[in-house]
C-alpha cells in the first residue's frame, strides 16, 4: 500500500512539474507564437465603429504618416545586463513634454500609431521601447512589467539626460498598462508628471489564473503555484511579487486608469481595484461598450479630450 500512494504521489508530481513547464514555456518563455487568449477579439461596438472602407482609410493615413516620420533607434542597457531597444520620435515643435508608450504582451515598438501620432500632434516627443523579451529586446523571458518596472525608470532618465525633456508622461496599454502602473511605485524623477493605464491587470497571478480558468477550464491551484516557482527559478520572479495592485498603494503621482466594460481578457472588476488600491490623485473612466484595449477606438474623440485634461492638471 506504501508504494502504491508512494507512486501515486510521484505521479502527480511529475504531472504538476511538467504542466507548470508547460505553461511557463507558453506564458513566460520568449517565443515568436502568439498563444490565443481568451478575450482577445474586438467587441461588436468597436466593429460597427466605422465602416469597413473608412477604417481602412484612416489607418492608411496614419501608416503613411508613420512612415514619414524619422524614428531613431535608440538603447540602454538594463540593471542586469540586457540591451533594450527603443524607437525615438524627436517633435520638430517640441514643448518640453514626452511620453513613453509601453506596448502589450507580445507587441513591439511599432504597434499603437494613432495614439503615438496624437501625442505628436499636440507636441510631445514620443519613445516608444520593445520590453524585455519582446521586438529588438534582448531577453529570454516576459516579464509581465514586473522587471520592466525598473526599465522604464532607465527610460525615463533616458529622456531627461538625452533628450531634455522636462515633463514626462507614462501611458500603457494591457501588460504596458501593468508596466506603469508597477513603475509608479518606484522613485521617480520629478519629471515624471502622470501615469495613463488601459487595460491593465492587477497582478501577474490574477491575470493568468483568469486565463488558465477559460483556456483550459482549469482551476488555479496548484498549477499557478508551481508554475510561479519554476519562473522564479527560470527568470527570477513569481506571480504574486508581480503585483500592480501593491505597487500603486505605493504611487505618488496622477493616475488615470482605463477599462472597457466588456473586457474580457483583462476583468473590469480589476480596473476598479486598482482604483481603489491606489494612492494619490487618481482617475477611473470605465468605458461603455469597449472590449480588452479597445476605448481609444470606441470613444476616440473623449479619450483624446480626457487626456488633454489629464495632461493640464498634472503637467501645469
Amino acid at each position: 500500500m506504501m508504494m502504491i500512494t508512494s507512486s501515486i504521489v510521484l505521479l502527480v508530481a511529475f504531472g504538476l512539474v511538467g504542466g507548470g513547464n508547460y505553461f511557463y514555456n507558453v506564458a513566460i518563455n520568449r517565443s515568436h507564437e502568439t498563444p490565443e487568449l481568451h478575450g482577445g477579439g474586438e467587441s461588436a461596438q468597436a466593429a460597427s465603429m466605422q465602416s469597413e472602407e473608412e477604417q481602412q482609410a484612416k489607418l492608411a493615413e496614419i501608416l503613411k504618416w508613420t512612415e514619414q516620420q524619422h524614428f531613431e533607434k535608440v538603447a540602454i542597457q538594463s540593471h542586469d545586463g540586457l540591451k533594450l531597444s527603443a524607437r525615438f520620435l524627436k517633435n520638430e515643435n517640441s514643448n518640453g513634454n514626452a511620453v513613453i508608450l509601453a506596448h502589450g504582451y507580445k507587441g513591439n515598438n511599432e504597434q499603437m500609431p494613432g495614439i503615438t501620432k496624437f501625442y505628436y500632434d499636440q507636441g510631445f516627443d514620443v519613445l516608444k521601447p520593445d520590453a524585455r523579451g519582446h521586438g529588438e529586446s534582448e531577453g529570454d523571458y516576459i516579464g509581465y512589467g514586473w522587471h520592466d518596472r525598473k526599465d522604464y525608470v532607465q527610460w525615463v532618465q533616458f529622456l531627461i539626460d538625452e533628450q531634455k525633456d522636462e515633463n514626462i508622461i507614462l501611458h500603457g496599454f494591457s501588460m504596458g498598462a501593468a508596466t506603469v502602473l508597477m513603475a509608479s511605485g518606484e522613485q521617480l524623477p520629478p519629471e515624471v508628471k502622470g501615469v495613463i493605464a488601459d487595460s491593465g491587470y492587477t497582478s501577474v497571478q490574477d491575470e493568468l489564473s483568469h486565463q488558465l480558468k477559460y483556456l483550459y477550464r482549469l482551476p488555479a491551484f496548484p498549477i499557478m503555484q508551481v508554475t510561479s516557482v519554476i519562473t522564479d527559478i527560470r527568470a527570477g520572479y513569481t506571480f504574486g511579487e508581480a503585483s500592480a495592485l501593491e505597487s500603486v498603494k505605493k504611487n505618488n503621482l496622477p493616475l488615470f486608469i482605463i477599462h472597457g466594460d466588456i473586457d474580457e481578457l483583462v476583468p473590469t472588476e480589476m480596473a476598479h481595484r486598482l482604483h481603489d488600491a491606489a494612492n494619490g490623485d487618481k482617475k477611473l473612466w470605465i468605458v461603455p461598450g469597449a472590449g480588452h484595449i479597445e476605448a481609444y477606438t470606441v470613444a476616440e474623440a473623449e479619450y483624446q479630450e480626457r487626456l488633454k485634461a489629464f495632461w493640464e492638471n498634472t503637467i501645469n
